[in-house]
């Protein structure tokens, strides 16, 4: 397995054009930007473009990137990165942000030989026993860990509900680590339901949760039905504090889920106030 961080993403892809003819670098680029995920794919677009910004030529080259929708879908994922490699001939690939469209297009890039580096893919399969792909973040071991010792150390809980999103590789392996650090730690997991993206009720769930008393509700989910659970949780009257994954960090969090994720705890890549580096600052404050 083989991490990058964020500031070497466009060094790494671009290396491998040294001697090549065209007098662009054509670097692919497969996000969400429509259907249920695509707040992450419009705001990972953004931090990309700023990224061009900075570094707008490499190796004396332009860069240019070329952006496909995968509409939030796996196999919309894999036929992007087939047009990209096969028609417009791209060197690299960055996509996606979801770990499942990330495992759809790996296949696809390994095949080619051409990188592939997701910016946020934090399931752990998406990389491993892969010489072409990368990513740009921790993976839901880590995360699914700190989620664990903070509810147990932090908020004191000591029983634990999990919701997970079977439709989800990144739910499924976060839910996963959290229960494996959360009972290492002394706590017991006393419900373990499921739903799937796009979802819109989960009274069902969560009346088998409220029956149970938990400490806390572990919901490592995406945005949109973390929101959603929030709400009709708090109308059923539970108050049972809420953690979650990285998948919870959007404008559209608070936007769907209004007062109901106050007091909503994730887990996150960036913090733009911790920043050292020259570069990083640069990046802030273009952002």
């Amino acid at each position: 397995m083989r991490v990058i961080t964020g500031a070497a993403l466009f060094f790494f892809l671009l290396n491998a054009l040294v001697g090549r003819a065209e007098d662009k670098i054509k670097i692919g680029v497969i996000l969400s930007m429509t259907g249920g995920t695509a707040a992450f794919g419009q705001m990972t677009w953004n931090g990309i473009q700023v990224g061009k910004i900075i570094r707008p030529r490499v190796l004396g080259k332009e860069v240019e990137l070329i952006l496909v929708d995968n509409k939030s879908d796996k196999i919309e994922s894999a036929n992007a990165a087939q047009r990209l490699i096969q028609r417009d001939k791209v060197v690299g690939i960055i996509g996606e942000v979801a770990s499942s469209n990330s495992l759809a297009i790996a296949p696809v890039a390994e095949g080619s030989r051409i990188p592939q580096i997701s910016p946020s893919s934090t399931n752990p399969i998406v990389t491993q026993n892969r010489k072409y792909v990368f990513r740009a973040c921790f993976i839901d071991p880590f995360q699914g860990e700190v989620m664990a010792k903070f509810a147990f150390n932090n908020l004191g809980a000591r029983k634990a509900a999990v919701l997970v999103d079977v439709a989800q590789d990144y739910s499924v392996g976060l839910a996963s680590s959290f229960v494996r650090t959360f009972t290492k730690l002394g706590g017991k997991v006393v419900t373990r339901v499921s739903f799937q993206s796009g979802d819109q009720d989960f009274t069902a769930q969560l009346t088998a949760i409220k029956r149970t008393a938990p400490d806390v509700i572990a919901v490592p989910g995406y945005y949109a039905e973390i929101a959603l659970i929030a709400k009709q949780a708090r109308e059923l009257g539970i108050k049972t504090p809420l953690v979650t994954g990285d998948g919870a960090e959007a404008p559209e969090l608070t936007k769907i889920g209004g007062s109901a994720v106050e007091g909503l705890y994730y887990t996150t890549h960036f913090d733009e106030e911790a920043v050292l580096t020259p570069l990083g600052k640069e990046y802030v404050e273009l952002f």
